[in-house]
């Protein structure tokens, strides 16, 4: 299978990992988990964040690598994107939980990078 594919799966379980964050060590009702995080204060809070943040970014990085395979776009330059996407995205929530702003939002823009890069592959304009 494609780095690029398992790098999806890693996109895709990592909103859960800042949801571990948020909700170790704290006062955690089963029955209104939601609530309980509407709540939180500090690093809990901004896992939370990180957590919506992960979920939000991933349809539009889905759809870039299956486009950019669909599109038989070079495997490598796709596995390469892909990984970098995850490691920014990695770096994106680290940033988010530890409070540094401006280094949160360079990790988002070089995710959002790795998405256009991937569709301008599939669209062979690069």
């Amino acid at each position: 299978m494609p780095l690029a594919y398992w790098c999806l799966l890693i996109a895709g379980l990592l909103p859960y990992a800042w949801a571990l964050v948020a909700k170790l060590g704290a006062p955690y009702d089963n029955h209104r988990p939601r609530e309980v995080l509407a709540h939180a204060q500090g690093h809990r809070k901004r896992a939370n964040w990180a957590q919506a943040n992960a979920f939000e970014s991933l349809p539009l990085f889905i759809a870039a690598v299956l486009v950019a395979s669909l599109q038989h776009a070079d495997a490598g330059k796709i596995d390469n994107a892909a990984l970098l996407f995850v490691l920014a995205r990695l770096a994106h929530g680290l940033f988010y939980i530890a409070d540094l702003a401006r280094p949160r939002s360079l990790a988002w823009l070089l995710g959002i990078g790795c998405v256009m890069y991937l569709f301008l592959l599939a669209g062979r304009v690069l």
